[in-house]
Formats: structure tokens, C-alpha cells, sequence
């Protein structure tokens, strides 16, 4: 069992310390990395995440009093809304979560209650506090579970356990530490991954309430604290398990960082950081825009429902989670939608005030298409070549080709429904179909792609408008 058998996270540096060192240029610079164009939105994404660092050096008499500075984006879809603010919880370390404003409903209708993305983003900071603390203790719970791997492969003996070692021999103790050293290399060098051990393993609590997702009004979410509290008070049962040798190793690396951990000590982190640093993205929030501006019947009722649901929320409020109280009135709200049959100013106005920024992105043009194949460190062009690298398949762009694919994603676009960006996912997928399926099996390693390879592979289908709408 060598050192990769079970992967572990690196140390994690806390999102203060990230925030201190980051000026809004610094920021802007880093989403640069990953998104082309956009700068009035990054501008305001920086200042807001600065702002944040700037409101922690005021004096507790000021601190609380200063808000977010939530954000409005403005904008068709597939122009970077969403990545935008994905990126820029990535790069301060904070909990972030993305929900669709649609999805939610009036309280007192069937569906999902607002204040269940509270509760999401609690859970979701539960584990990346759990995550950071178990990095910090990983290399004391691997030497703990490599100590009981090695007693169940050499039990010791009877004379040597716990403290009752009196009745062993030094020759018998010496033989017996020997032996265990020997394993000790063994297990390292993975020699001993074939064996089996037996390990006991908790079983887990069947489902005694199963309300399904569809359930409204945080029923779900009572489901799951009626679960927690039935396993608090029920006695945990285990059974028996054969494992391979680097399988119970894991399991029981898992245990020891369970015993390592501070429950308690997590669960202030989580909520302190939800409170302080999270992020949470309210997509599609044109579509809880009456058809009308001022709406009195039907679904427009429900919509604005919505909004006024979603309200205290934003403004400050306290929601009550199973891990305790969460105040998000420091939480960084970023709503965004494309607001083609709605504009802004047909929010309520209440919802309206709690956005001050507005920022609007640009729709993608061809030169735009060509920057984002290309320049990002995660361009589409370099996930690609780096995908069928691993078929040990090299295949290379020609400039002509990267100009045909933004080309024909604009042209797309502009007969059909803009989508922006994600075009190019569907034209390199078309056009790369056949390499990828045959990549293992081919004989010519070496492969470029020009111009012509690209209108060879899609010419039907760009030419025919019809099976372009179902296919690209």
C-alpha cells in the first residue's frame, strides 16, 4: 500500500487571509485567467469581495452596520454570469451556491421553500470546514490507521496488549517488534494490498421517512433532522467486513479523523463562514418578473410571491438550520438573468433596492469565440488536446481552425437561440466525434486540424438550418 492509495487534500489557507492580499485589480486580473472580456462585471465582483475585507477592520460599532453590496447582472445567457461568481467564491475560498430563482415557490404552494438555499449553503460549508480540518490532521489519522492495519495482520500477543506486557519475554517482544516492522515495509511498498482483513463497519440507518425531494415547504429538510435525531437516540449497529488491505485502510483513515475532529469547533467555522463569506448566485431571477409589471392574478401572483419570499433573506434575516441560527445579513446575494421579455425596474421595488450594483454583460462576438478557445488557462483548445493526450493522440489547432469554429458558433448563435459561449462546446464535440471514438484504436497518432477538417465534419449540418436546430 504506497502513499497514493489514499488521496488527501492540501492544506487549505482560510479565506481572510486570501481576502487581506487580494487588491479588486488583483482579482480582476485572476478571473482574467479563466474568463475573456466582461470587465465591468469583475470590476464590481472585485469591489464587492474587498468590501468584505474592509468591513472586518472597522470597529465592532461600525462593522455590522455596513451591508454587501449585492450585485445585478444583466445579460443573455453563456456570457460568464454564473462563472464569473463561481470563480470568485474559488478564489476567496468561500461557500458558494448556485439556485435558480424559478425553482422556488410562494410559501403555501408545492415546492421548494427559499430559505432552502440556506440550509444548502450551510451544509456545503459543513464540508469544506471538514475538508481543511481533516488535511490538518491527515498525517496523524493515516499513522493511527497504518497502527490498526498492522494489528490485524499481526494481532499482538497476548503478553503485549495494552499496558499488560509483563508476561512476555524481551526476546518475545523484540521477535514480535521485528515481525511488525517487516509488515510495516511491506504495507508500504503495497505488498500486502491482496490481503484480506476483517474491520468493523457501522451499518447504516435505514430510510424510516422517506419524504422525497419533490416535498415543499422544508419538508425535506424536517425528513433529514428527523433522520439525525432517530440516529442520536438509536444505538449505532456494525457488522463484519472482509476488505482488500488498501480499502479497510481508507475506511478506517476515515474513522480516525471522525475521532481527531472537533465537531463542535467545525460547526462554529461553518457558520461563522457562511454568515461572513458566503456567496449565493440567484439565477433566472427575471423569470419571478410578472408577464406584466404590476400583475394581479394567475402565475404573476406566485412570481412576485417569490420575490417577496426572497426578500428578508437578502435584506438580513435569521434562518434556523439543524446546525443552528444562520443571520445572512453579511451574506454576498449575486442575482443574474438575461431579462429579454423584462427589464429590471419590473422587480418589486423592495427587491430592486437590495441589488445597488448593476452591471450588464456584453453578448459574445466572433473575436470573442476566438480568445476564449484559446487564451484561458482552462480553454476549451487545451481541454481537448489534454483529454486525448491520454489516448496518446497529439492533435493540434491550426489558426484557420480556431477562426471556423468561432465562426460557425457565431453563425449558430445567430440563427438560432444565443446561448453564447456553451456553442462552442456542442461544435467541438460534433467535429471531434469521430476522434474520440476511435482515439484508442488509431494508427496515426499525429493529428491537425484545419479549416477544411471542420467544414468537411459539419457542412450538412450548418447547411441545413433544420438539423442544425436539433444538433448544435
Amino acid at each position: 500500500m504506497n502513499e497514493t492509495t489514499l488521496p488527501l487534500p492540501d492544506t487549505t489557507v482560510s479565506s481572510d487571509a486570501f481576502m487581506a492580499s487580494l487588491t479588486p485589480k488583483q482579482i480582476v486580473e485572476e478571473l482574467d485567467k479563466y474568463i475573456v472580456g466582461q470587465t465591468n462585471a469583475k470590476r464590481a465582483v472585485g469591489i464587492a469581495l474587498r468590501n468584505r475585507w474592509r468591513r472586518q477592520q472597522l470597529p465592532d460599532s461600525l462593522r455590522d452596520e455596513v451591508g454587501p453590496k449585492n450585485i445585478l447582472m444583466i445579460g443573455p445567457t453563456g456570457v460568464g454570469k454564473t462563472e464569473i461568481a463561481r470563480r470568485l467564491a474559488k478564489l476567496s475560498k468561500s461557500p458558494f451556491i448556485k439556485v435558480e430563482a424559478s425553482k422556488y415557490t410562494e410559501v403555501g404552494y408545492v415546492g421548494r421553500d427559499v430559505e432552502s438555499m440556506i440550509r444548502d449553503l450551510v451544509e456545503l460549508s459543513k464540508n469544506m470546514v471538514k475538508e481543511e480540518m481533516e488535511a490538518s490532521i491527515r498525517v496523524q489519522a493515516r499513522e493511527m490507521a497504518k497502527e490498526r492495519i498492522l494489528d490485524l495482520l499481526l494481532p499482538p500477543p497476548p503478553g503485549m496488549q495494552g499496558k499488560a506486557d509483563t508476561h512476555l519475554d524481551a526476546n518475545g517482544k523484540l521477535h514480535y517488534q521485528q515481525t511488525r516492522e517487516k509488515f510495516s515495509q511491506m504495507l508500504k511498498e503495497g505488498k500486502l494490498d491482496e490481503r484480506d482483513v476483517e474491520i468493523q463497519i457501522q451499518e447504516k440507518m435505514p430510510s424510516i421517512i422517506d419524504l422525497g425531494a419533490g416535498a415543499g415547504n422544508g419538508m425535506e429538510d424536517m425528513g433529514n433532522n428527523i433522520k439525525d435525531m432517530l440516529g442520536s437516540i438509536m444505538p449505532q449497529k456494525t457488522k463484519n467486513k472482509k476488505l482488500k488491505v488498501p480499502d479497510a485502510f481508507k475506511v478506517l483513515c476515515k474513522e480516525e479523523a471522525e475521532k481527531l475532529l472537533d465537531q463542535d469547533i467545525i460547526m462554529q467555522e461553518t457558520l461563522k463562514r457562511v454568515e461572513q463569506n458566503g456567496i449565493i448566485f440567484i439565477d433566472e431571477v427575471d423569470k419571478i418578473i410578472g408577464r406584466q409589471s404590476g400583475g394581479t392574478s394567475g402565475p404573476d401572483v406566485s412570481r412576485e410571491g417569490v420575490q417577496r419570499d426572497l426578500l428578508p433573506i437578502v435584506e438580513g434575516s435569521s434562518v434556523n438550520t439543524k446546525h443552528g441560527i444562520v443571520k445572512t445579513d453579511h451574506i454576498l446575494f449575486i442575482a443574474a438573468g438575461a431579462f429579454h421579455s423584462a427589464k429590471p425596474s419590473d422587480l418589486i421595488p423592495e427587491f430592486q433596492g437590495r441589488f445597488p450594483i448593476r452591471v450588464e454583460l456584453d453578448s459574445l462576438t466572433k473575436k470573442d469565440f476566438v480568445r476564449i478557445l484559446t487564451e484561458p488557462d482552462n480553454a476549451l483548445v487545451k481541454q481537448y488536446t489534454a483529454l486525448l493526450k491520454t489516448e496518446q493522440v497529439d492533435i493540434s489547432f491550426k489558426e484557420d481552425a480556431i477562426e471556423q469554429i468561432a465562426e460557425m458558433s457565431a453563425l449558430v448563435n445567430q440563427r438560432m437561440e444565443n446561448i453564447g459561449a456553451r456553442r462552442l462546446h456542442t461544435i467541438m464535440e460534433k467535429f471531434l466525434e469521430d476522434i474520440s471514438f476511435n482515439a484508442p484504436d488509431l494508427e496515426d497518432r499525429n493529428i491537425t486540424i484545419d479549416a477544411n477538417y471542420i467544414k468537411d465534419k459539419l457542412k450538412d449540418i450548418i447547411q441545413d438550418e433544420d438539423l442544425s436546430r436539433y444538433i448544435l
